[in-house]
């Protein structure tokens, strides 16, 4: 490359079909620029990303690849780095292709597979498919480029490997859901990662970098979108847009490697020192320590004193006194629930209308304004279910949710079903039973409503009540999909605040109206304020006894840890005796949406 060389490289940013091949073919066919020399597209763009055990089901040879993507399309004559599921001769591999059309088909130019293996949270690559074992730049009609896929790039060591196994621009595939959604930043706070890593990388070898990133939903995971491409001083040149389809082009100077090199020769002085640092490597790997150096007075190294930097406290160390660790960018997270609802409910499911239980609480309000936003309110039915014994505030500030929204409005009336069954076979049910009993028959008419108007149930838990175990089973948490299950409380409660929701829904005491005057505080024994803190602190792996060293409420948080520690089992499918090799959850997987 260089001497005056230019490239136009397109990030075509897709939403794949779970599982359906042929389909994202065509799709990847119809995405083709036809202004560019180069189009990369994210990790695992065949098939989508969380294939589970059906991994071996979309994997393709690469033969099979190139039959799929068929002849390059007239006037689309341009290179295209993929990602897809490989089936090798000793298992599935996660994989990256680079092609060149040819007279009457792609020429496959290269294949890297992904070595490192994300296998820990929401990933379980290793359990179903198999590392690869190489990292190596390759020719290409452009020059010599290298690929990488997601994790692969945060490791430092490839893209070292590429840079001085001569490689000018490195394609990075990313399959990398959404997550944090704070008020610190415009986009989700991976994305924020992504930019640290592409940038330093880019930076230190003098190369390129393009990074595709998947969009759309996968089971409720939300790909972001996003992608960038950087020069190789660490400049960001483009980024796309998030959560959407899109193809960015940019250009790319070739010439911009040698002045960038030459001004900070990183590479050249990694090219000098690496032969030296080879032992060193060895030595890491094989576990051998050298012997520790004693000072000149003899004693042992001292530390040496902390810096300020580190002296100061952690952004993610809890503080009792500080809440900021729950504030949400509401606009961005509106932004992601409406992909979330529209992706889900029409794409992936076939449905174009949902029904809503509409309570008059803020939850299923910010749920009602949300689906909205993304079917139009012409497609989403609120149903006010109410029984005996709920307020008659409840009544009302559920119809002026629903009008607020636009949605469509009908009032079934649940009391004569419920009291039918108490007259006639409990007369002396408790109110805790009969709340339960109603919040399940509530459930009963929205599923036949459902039926009715060929729509999707939408559900309307919060996490905390979710954590907690603050719902009613097989009633709050039986719509299949969910669009608030990963917000607190009080997070849903900034929400309704961006969204629009009436004032009066939004400021008045949490209560799920179950028992007449009882409010959620009452029956928890802590305010959603004081429980939300704790909980995300113990999500992320703090005990009862490190909270309160650092100043929150003991009697709080063991309240709190005692309903979320006995409550799991709610949050569970039913446990099913595991009798076979093939018990469906457990040696049987497909995702939900596969």
């Amino acid at each position: 490359m260089g001497n005056g060389q230019d490239l136009r490289v397109a990030l075509c940013q897709v939403k794949p079909r779970k599982g359906v091949v042929e389909a994202n073919a065509a799709m990847i066919r119809d995405a083709l620029p036809p202004d560019a020399d180069l189009a990369v597209f994210p990790e695992s763009v065949m098939s989508g990303y969380f294939v589970e055990g059906a991994a071996h089901e979309v994997a393709l040879a690469p033969g099979a690849l190139v039959r799929s993507l068929g002849t390059p399309p007239e006037g689309r004559s341009c290179d295209v780095a993929l990602g897809f599921y490989e089936r090798g001769r000793r298992g599935v591999y996660n994989s990256m292709a680079y092609l060149t059309p040819g007279a009457d088909r792609y020429e496959l130019i290269h294949v890297h597979r992904k070595v490192f293996l994300p296998t820990y949270g929401l990933f379980e690559e290793g359990r179903f498919i198999e590392p690869g074992r190489q990292v190596s730049a390759f020719e290409t009609r452009f020059g010599r480029i290298g690929m990488l896929i997601c994790e692969d790039l945060w490791h430092s060591i490839t893209a070292s490997i590429l840079a001085l196994d001569g490689a000018e621009m490195i394609l990075a595939g990313c399959a990398s859901p959404a997550r944090g959604f704070n008020s610190a930043a415009p986009r989700p706070a991976n994305l924020d990662e992504w930019d640290r890593i592409a940038a330093r990388a880019a930076k230190e070898h003098g190369v390129f970098m393009m990074v595709a990133q998947l969009a759309g939903s996968e089971g409720g995971k939300l790909f972001p979108g996003g992608s960038s491409a950087w020069a190789p001083d660490g400049t960001l040149l483009r980024r796309a847009p998030l959560f959407s389809h899109s193809r960015t082009v940019v250009e790319v100077d070739f010439d911009e490697i040698l002045r960038v090199r030459t001004e900070s020769p990183f590479l050249a002085d990694l090219s000098t020192a690496f032969p030296r640092l080879r032992r060193s490597l060895d030595r890491a790997w094989s576990g051998e320590r050298p012997p520790a150096r004693a000072a000149k007075d003899g004693r042992a190294p001292a530390a040496g004193d902390e810096s300020a930097a580190r002296r100061q406290r952690a952004p993610d160390r809890p503080n009792a006194a500080d809440l900021a660790a729950l504030d949400i960018d509401a606009a961005l997270v509106e932004e992601a629930l409406i992909e979330f609802i529209s992706e889900e409910v029409t794409r992936h499911r076939g449905f174009k209308r949902v029904v809503i239980g509409v309570s008059g609480g803020v939850d299923s309000a910010v749920s009602l304004f949300l689906a909205a936003r993304a079917l139009g309110p012409e497609n989403v039915y609120g149903f006010r279910l109410p029984y005996a014994t709920s307020s008659p505030e409840s009544l009302s500030h559920a119809a002026l949710a629903i009008a607020a929204s636009g949605a469509r409005q009908r009032t079934v009336s649940i009391t004569d079903a419920v009291d039918g069954y108490l007259s006639t076979h409990e007369p002396e049910l408790s109110a805790l039973r009969r709340g339960n009993l109603a919040a399940r028959l509530r459930s009963v008419v929205l599923f036949d409503q459902s039926a009715k108007l060929e729509a999707l149930p939408l559900g309307t838990g919060n996490k905390s009540e979710r954590l907690l175990g603050y719902y009613t089973w097989h009633a709050d948490d039986s719509p299949p999909i969910n669009p608030l299950g990963d917000l607190f409380k009080t997070q849903v409660w900034q929400l309704a605040r961006h969204l629009g929701v009436p004032t009066e829904i939004v400021e008045k005491p949490a209560s799920a109206d179950l028992v007449r005057g009882v409010h959620d505080e009452d029956e928890l024994g802590i305010s959603y304020h004081r429980a939300d803190p704790i909980l995300h602190w113990l999500l992320k792996r703090h005990n009862v006894e490190s909270l309160v060293r650092l100043g929150f409420d003991r009697a709080e948080v063991e309240t709190v840890w005692r309903r979320l520690s006995s409550t799991h089992w709610k949050r569970e499918l039913p446990t099913v005796a595991l009798l076979s090799e093939s018990a469906i959850g457990e040696s049987y997987l497909r995702p939900v949406d596969y």
